[in-house]
């Protein structure tokens, strides 16, 4: 078999795989949404969903650093990746293992493109038509939903100390652009450290994401001393930034938002 990645990287695998490690905690979750939890052999540290997939798969270690004697010994037929969450070096390494598969995804459109193709590799088509199509059913009815919505400027915050945020070229920015929030911080490039006396005083509303830094209600309380005319709130990270078939339910999580 012979196909491509959203890397546009020839791929070459005898046989539908049967051995998979996943090192993207998002493309975990979709695997298994797919019926593919008997073929994963090995997991991150984070691919926290479904929750006892850990108890059960072998945990090679996090997106940035992997034990590659742990994979090699797993005997994969091939490794799942992601061009943002794993290093370049990692590749390198992984590539004299297995096969490896890179995902590049800045919004939902990449999202079912990278559902299609596992579909195909993994010989699931039916199963990956049925779930783009819940999907675009879904995003359909949140399209028709939030154009009723006021256009809201945001900024939304990953991490504290330094403080930084999720800027353009994004599947973060993707979607809180679909959401009708105008990212404050649309001239920068991916994951900036930010002044927090640069923010627009103007900005609606400050995004406090649930991951990677895990912000708490005294965040909250702590901006609030700054930003006294901007509403602060705690998101759910996952909804905002794992995609695959955790896009299912985050036109829902969504709404909630708004409402």
């Amino acid at each position: 078999m012979i196909c491509k990645d959203q890397l546009n990287r020839v791929i070459h695998i005898d046989d539908t795989p049967k051995r998979i490690v996943s090192l993207v905690p998002s493309q975990t979750e979709l695997l298994v949404d797919l019926g593919l939890e008997s073929s994963i052999v090995g997991i991150t540290k984070f691919c926290i969903h479904p929750k006892y997939l850990r108890k059960e798969k072998t945990v090679v270690g996090g997106t940035k650093q992997v034990s590659f004697e742990k994979i090699k010994a797993l005997n994969p037929d091939i490794i799942l990746c992601n061009k943002e969450e794993n290093t370049k070096e990692m590749l390198i390494e992984l590539e004299d293992i297995a096969s490896v598969h890179m995902s590049d995804i800045y919004n939902v459109k990449d999202t079912l493109a990278l559902i299609s193709m596992y579909g195909e590799l993994f010989s699931v088509e039916r199963k990956a038509d049925l779930l783009i199509w819940d999907i675009k059913n879904q995003y359909q009815e949140f399209q028709n939903y939030i154009h009723t919505k006021p256009i809201l400027k945001v900024a939304y915050f990953i991490w504290k100390k330094p403080w930084m945020v999720a800027a353009k070229h994004t599947f973060i920015d993707a979607l809180l652009t679909l959401n009708n929030f105008e990212n404050t911080f649309d001239t920068l490039e991916r994951y900036p450290e930010v002044d927090l006396d640069i923010i627009n005083r103007n900005v609606d509303i400050i995004m406090l994401s649930s991951e990677p830094y895990p912000f708490k209600d005294k965040d909250i309380d702590e901006l609030r001393m700054q930003f006294l005319n901007t509403k602060i709130m705690l998101v759910d990270g996952e909804f905002f930034s794992w995609y695959g078939s955790r896009l299912k339910k985050a036109f829902k999580y969504f709404k909630t938002l708004h409402e």
